[in-house]
């Protein structure tokens, strides 16, 4: 059987009694692809990742893993695929290296345990026990142990809560090593910094519906130019000076609705200096966080745990 996808989503449903945690969600993720699900805590990421990894059904809908049903065929589905949950864990008085070489024994041809200690800069605390490990390197042996199979999909949940900037880094690098041999990768996150670095589509989640997905560019909205200055000036005279509308986000942040280019950066320099202003900052496009406020906003509404 030939598969094209290693992920595909079609109509996903999945309710806990009157509650529907997850409400007709369609997605598909190929190999060599990451794609991030973003929203807010309790818009149903955990529950499509759950749901895909065989650990609940579907209420209604059909969820793929190499075109495997991850409940019918969960032993091979389990085989190909790495995951990183939020509630998961080891026992407490096992150290990174022993877990790693005990879970390795349930996989045919796993991956070294000194190669992972060293890929995730685990070996200074490869004898610690797990309850004395800090949360960044209980997170980066997580992901350790979703390496260790030589997945063909990884499936992470936050993958960077409580880690601090080098294991972030680390992270980053494992993320584009794993992509760029082939891998699909799905990665649930409300830190839309870190959707913005790694994913090349991201999929926005909200009361269990998709709101947008698509890649950063598509939903990053229109071209504008969002200048900030360092004193009020008088927005009519700018807009007149532009020749396009200014929306006032604050005092010192204006919204240009055009294009930027070197010829109207240097009208908004020459305006600013002619008034006593200056250009304290400059982007070309709504950044994620200020196009998901928008989309989240739009959605308000009770929130689904």
């Amino acid at each position: 059987m030939v598969v094209s996808n290693a992920v595909e989503i079609n109509h996903l449903a999945v309710s806990f009694a009157q509650l529907a945690a997850v409400d007709d969600v369609s997605l598909a993720i190929s190999y060599g692809e990451v794609v991030a699900l973003l929203g807010p805590n309790g818009a149903g990421k955990t529950t499509i990742v759950e749901t895909l990894l065989g650990f609940r059904p579907p209420t209604s809908g059909t969820v793929r893993l190499h075109g495997l049903d991850p409940i019918r065929d969960h032993r091979e589905v389990v085989a190909r695929t790495g995951a990183l949950l939020q509630r998961g864990g080891v026992w407490f008085p096992m150290t990174p290296r022993q877990v790693l070489d005990l879970t390795a024994t349930y996989y045919d041809a796993p991956r070294g345990t000194d190669e992972l200690l060293d890929l995730l800069a685990l070996e200074r605390c490869q004898s610690t026990p797990w309850r004395r490990l800090s949360g960044g390197e209980q997170q980066r042996t997580l992901l350790a142990l979703a390496l260790l199979g030589r997945p063909r999909a990884l499936v992470l949940d936050e993958p960077t809560t409580a880690v601090d900037p080098e294991g972030r880094q680390v992270i980053r690098n494992i993320i584009a090593t794993e992509r760029d041999r082939g891998c699909a990768l799905l990665i649930t996150t409300h830190e839309l910094d870190e959707a913005e670095r790694l994913a090349d589509r991201l999929v926005i989640i909200h009361h269990g519906h998709v709101v947008a997905q698509g890649r950063l560019d598509e939903l990053a909205g229109r071209a504008e130019m969002i200048i900030e200055v360092s004193k009020p000036v008088n927005v009519a005279a700018l807009a007149n000076a532009l020749g396009c509308e200014i929306t006032q986000d604050s005092p010192l942040r204006l919204r240009c609705s055009t294009e930027s280019s070197p010829e109207r950066i240097a009208t908004v320099t020459t305006f600013l200096t002619s008034v006593g202003s200056s250009m304290t900052s400059l982007r070309t496009r709504a950044s994620l966080e200020e196009r998901y406020l928008e989309l989240i906003a739009e959605e308000r509404g009770p929130v689904r745990s």
